[in-house]
């Protein structure tokens, strides 16, 4: 059992909890926003390479994903947690859906009606998660400051957890590289707030002094522990792309509600062809100043002093006219 006594004082130095690095930066919002995170049960974190998306089951996750982003409901990330003897399971989250066994030769079309459609995917080999998931970066191969940092964090949680009685409650998990080492202690946990809905909260420079806190503010409360949070799954950068929840009809089709595009001269239909609205265009809106205004005034009654004033005008004009004439002709 790993033990923060058990850690050689070089290491703790320089990968452990008293490295200079610890508490030098703020961390807040140092995660990228996304929308829902898939973690692929797979090996064990002993037997993970450096870069574990680049073998199996992973590979064909992260290749796919990475094909695929632009059809993306949302923005996903991708991580593998240890397997415990179900390698091929996938944890989805916040959906919190457990999808068994999946195959290499499955994963396309995983992709595709899960993630691309947002369709169920074979309900036989569906299983709905309840309760707290708490993943701890163990990625020892990746990083040494995850490798040294991350069992010792993970045991302490595994104390804490049994001395109040909740290993039914909470899922602890040993996971793959999530970002920013320097950060380590590095731990996701996924739980419902008062009204059931499911939130992804990162902790970076997790310290086994902060367990019993994580737990009892944190999981049981549901209060942010700000001095050490990095991040929250949809923050920053404000709300995903599309919304990651969906209301499914029973056929696992997700429920579209049409945009409403405004006055098209069309009409809503009611039900048994009744309708609902009226049938009525919008009146016209009149503009000030148009062509038939400003020709209107040059047509409108003179009155009778104008009218004697014009024809003096033109005779006095009319007269010139011919003396210029005449004058012309004589000379």
């Amino acid at each position: 059992m790993a033990n923060l006594s058990s850690i050689p004082a070089s290491e703790d130095t320089e990968f452990g909890f008293k490295r200079p690095e610890m508490y030098s930066t703020d961390i807040a919002n140092s995660i990228t926003s996304y929308g829902r995170h898939i973690f692929v049960l797979y090996k064990t974190p002993e037997a993970w390479l450096s870069h574990i998306e680049e073998e199996g089951l992973p590979q064909r996750f992260a290749t796919l994903l990475k094909d695929r982003k632009s059809d993306l409901l949302v923005q996903t990330k991708l991580n593998v947690c240890e397997g415990g003897g179900s390698d091929g399971d996938v944890l989805i989250f916040p959906d919190m859906i457990r999808y068994k066994g999946i195959l290499d030769t499955e994963v396309e079309g995983f992709v595709e009606e899960v993630l691309v459609k947002g369709k169920l995917w074979k309900s036989e080999r569906q299983e709905k998660l309840s309760g707290t998931f708490v993943f701890v970066c163990t990625h020892a191969s990746r990083d040494k400051r995850c490798g040294v940092c991350g069992p010792v964090i993970l045991e302490r949680f595994k104390k804490e957890i049994g001395s109040r009685g909740l290993n039914g409650e909470i899922s602890l998990r040993r996971c793959s590289h999530v970002g920013q080492h320097k950060y380590a202690g590095n731990i996701i946990i996924f739980s419902p707030d008062s009204a059931g809905k499911i939130w992804g909260n990162w902790y970076g420079y997790v310290t086994p002094e902060d367990v019993p806190e994580l737990l009892d503010q944190h999981i049981a409360k549901g209060e942010i522990i700000q001095r050490i949070w990095r991040g929250q799954m949809g923050l920053p950068g404000g709300v995903p792309e599309r919304e990651h929840e969906q209301r499914v009809i029973p056929n696992g089709n997700p429920v579209v509600q049409e945009e409403n595009k405004g006055f098209t001269g069309g009409c809503c239909q009611g039900s048994n062809g009744v309708s609902c609205c009226q049938d009525e265009k919008p009146e016209p809106i009149k503009k000030e100043g148009n062509c038939k205004s400003k020709l209107t005034k040059w047509f409108q009654p003179l009155d009778k002093e104008e009218v004697y004033i014009g024809a003096a005008v033109v005779g006095a004009i009319a007269t010139v006219a011919v003396a210029y004439t005449i004058f012309k002709k004589s000379g």
